[in-house]
């Protein structure tokens, strides 16, 4: 039977605990119990905890043998702001396909209101990926920067840098992958897709325009569709 997966929140030696609503989660939730197993990520290892104690507040585990794991190739996604509904579920869904990293960007066709409140929501994106994470049984949770003007994304250092870009009719992400190495990023527009002068500015900062077929998707749907392909390429 597959363990339940729960990341750190404090870790030492042989000892690991888990905090606030994750502990509170376990406790009231789904009634765990002294001497029950999961399995535990501390840091850079996951290993097998047994339950010490049990409250509301705080979960002692025990830490036994390292569980062995593949190591997570670096995935970058690059995601103009759009409604925050849909951008959360994307967020979500990305992070159990294998983000490592999500870049938030205020586009030229990025709402004004949602430009001012993305500031606000960080913590918020930050607690849906940590769930997701442990959900989808992964070693750690993406890193979600605070958001930034499309300027300062341009230039992340990445040997692979795809931007999807309806306009693309030639080059396709399947393509793009068979000669990626990592870390690779993706850039996916808003509503309404990059502007032109956007494109021009990928363009002259050396990204690779792929697209992902004919059809017109919306942001959410693009985001989860490439990183789907590209988790299925690179496993």
């Amino acid at each position: 039977m597959t363990r339940r997966r729960w990341i750190a929140d404090e870790f030492s030696n042989d000892h690991a605990s888990l905090l606030g609503q994750n502990a509170a989660h376990l406790a009231r939730v789904l009634r765990a119990r002294v001497g029950q197993e999961f399995d535990i990520v501390c840091g850079e290892t996951v290993r097998v905890g047994s339950i010490a104690s049990v409250s509301d507040e705080r979960v002692e585990f025990s830490l036994g043998e390292a569980v062995s794991e593949a190591s997570e190739r670096e995935i970058v996604l690059v995601a103009a702001i759009y409604k925050f509904d849909r951008m959360e579920w994307a967020i979500e869904k990305c992070t159990e396909l294998g983000v490592t990293r999500i870049i938030p960007v205020i586009a030229r066709r990025t709402d004004s209101h949602l430009a001012t409140a993305a500031a606000k929501r960080v913590e918020r994106w930050r607690r849906i990926v940590h769930e997701a994470a442990q959900q989808s049984r992964r070693l750690r949770s993406p890193q979600i920067d605070e958001a930034v003007k499309l300027k300062s994304a341009l230039m992340l250092d990445a040997p692979t840098r795809l931007l999807l870009n309806e306009n693309e009719r030639s080059e396709n992400l399947c393509e793009a992958l068979t000669e990626a190495s990592a870390p690779i990023a993706i850039a996916v527009g808003p509503e309404g897709g990059w502007t032109e002068e956007e494109l021009t500015q990928f363009a002259g900062a050396g990204w690779r325009s792929i697209t992902l077929g004919s059809q017109i998707l919306r942001a959410e749907t693009a985001a989860i569709a490439a990183l789907a392909v590209v988790s299925a390429i690179l496993d």
